[in-house]
């Protein structure tokens, strides 16, 4: 794969308003583009998260993003009422939570530990 490859991962909704509304606050932030019947996030340079209605496959994403710290989510979550499984922390020290959209698509952020300095 070239070195210029950018990702383009998408989560099937069944309501894409209802979706811009939950992923604006699982984000932080409305969309960064809507192009057709998809909203986009850039979650790094090059690197996006989209949404578009697919009816028969909705429910069925699964994503993992590693983040730097799980807690401005987590604060955002708790401030809008998003429920999410317990933060977990794994035996190598990565930080864990996984929160579910209201299609039923599991959404993940993993925290790498601290290096010891």
């Amino acid at each position: 794969m070239s070195t210029d490859a950018r990702v383009f991962a998408g989560l099937p909704v069944r309501n894409l308003a209802v979706a811009l509304d939950w992923y604006a606050t699982f984000f932080g932030r409305p969309a960064d583009e809507i192009v057709g019947d998809e909203a986009m996030w850039q979650v790094s340079g090059s690197t996006w998260v989209f949404v578009a209605p697919d009816t028969e496959r909705a429910g069925g994403g699964l994503m993992t993003l590693g983040v730097d710290s799980i807690e401005p989510y987590l604060s955002r979550w708790q401030a809008a009422g998003l429920a999410h499984e317990p933060v977990e922390t794994y035996d190598n020290g990565v930080r864990h939570v996984t929160i579910v959209d209201p299609d039923g698509n599991s959404l993940s952020l993993a925290e790498a530990p601290t290096p010891n300095t």
